[in-house]
């Protein structure tokens, strides 16, 4: 995968603070920087990985990448242009072309309406669509994800929770997008369910031509489904690199600690694997210090680490890393 292909979403030094509310002792504002000054791109038709701890920002950059958040400063530039800024209205032709799937089959799906209604709903707000025109699409999409014409009428407690993934997907592909956020869409799944649904995102991407942005905690499932991945850490990108390179050689101290606490299936290879643990006291995301937000963790922390916060760096053509060993 090389930089000639097109991108459809740069991301350039995208940051995202909450602000906490002061208190009688603390009279100066404190913000959370749960993403910080993040910069890379997602190629059309490709599946870009995004994974690190809970709470490292993931999420929240997926969401205010989609603007369901908005940014506290940088560049969303989506089909070449820059989105960051634009209000709801000047915004809505290019929500209709960036949809999401959410972690939680359950709450993600209104209970009051049945499966029609849900994927019509996208529908009726994004098309000029006739009744019936619409009903023929919901009809071809539930086939497309496996469901059949007859669950039309069901509502979400009558179908289980991989089934109830399957109508958020319907729900994400009822209009056609270009650009589809998977925030976690497998970690609530059964593991068996979680491959039939991956397979599914695959077959649909290569029919639909679809550009992912798949963020997960399950390393495994990620390498699988992901051209590219990229790893954060207290709101920072630590690297970036191509699925099976990252997984072969990772540079970072934090992806190669991440990578050793997968789980072994074979039990006389785990008992022999030198696990790095990961110590340390985790810094603050309130009030950071200067440097590497990783040092107070890192075995080969040096003096510089505490000075100068590293930037990313190009490796090679598919790999770069923020880490002062290179």
């Amino acid at each position: 995968m090389t930089e000639t292909r097109e991108k459809l979403i740069e991301i350039k030094n995208l940051k995202k603070y909450f602000p906490l509310k002061s208190s009688m002792f603390k009279k100066e504002k404190q913000v959370v920087k749960a993403v910080d000054d993040v910069s890379f791109h997602i190629f059309k038709g490709e599946t870009f990985g995004l994974v690190g701890e809970s709470g490292c920002g993931k999420s929240t950059l997926g969401r205010t990448l989609n603007r369901l958040y908005e940014p506290t400063a940088g560049e969303i530039i989506f089909d070449g242009h820059d989105i960051a800024s634009l209000n709801n209205k000047e915004l809505q032709p290019y929500q209709k072309r960036m949809q999401m799937i959410f972690q939680d089959p359950y709450s993600s799906l209104n209970p009051y309406m049945n499966v029609e209604e849900i994927i019509d709903e996208p529908l009726e707000i994004h098309t000029k669509l006739s009744k019936n025109e619409r009903r023929e699409i919901i009809i071809d999409i539930l086939e497309k994800v496996g469901l059949k014409k007859e669950d039309m009428e069901k509502f979400p407690h009558e179908f289980s929770g991989g089934q109830r993934q399957r109508i958020g997907i319907a729900r994400a592909l009822a209009i056609n997008p270009d650009f589809i956020l998977c925030d976690e869409a497998i970690s609530a799944l059964d593991v068996s369910i979680q491959a039939q649904v991956i397979n599914m995102l695959e077959d649909l991407q290569s029919e639909l031509n679809l550009t992912y942005l798949f963020v997960a905690h399950d390393l495994s499932m990620v390498r699988h489904i992901s051209d590219r991945i990229g790893v954060m850490y207290l709101g920072k990108m630590v690297e970036i690199s191509k699925s099976d390179e990252l997984y072969n050689k990772p540079l970072h101290p934090y992806t190669q600690a991440l990578l050793s606490a997968i789980p072994i299936p074979d039990p006389i290879k785990a008992k022999n694997n030198n696990r790095e643990i990961i110590t340390g006291e985790l810094p603050s995301p309130i009030e950071m210090e200067k440097g590497c937000p990783f040092r107070s963790r890192c075995p080969f922390a040096k003096a510089i680490c505490a000075e100068a916060e590293p930037q990313m760096k190009q490796i090679d053509n598919n790999h770069s890393v923020a880490c002062h060993l290179y």
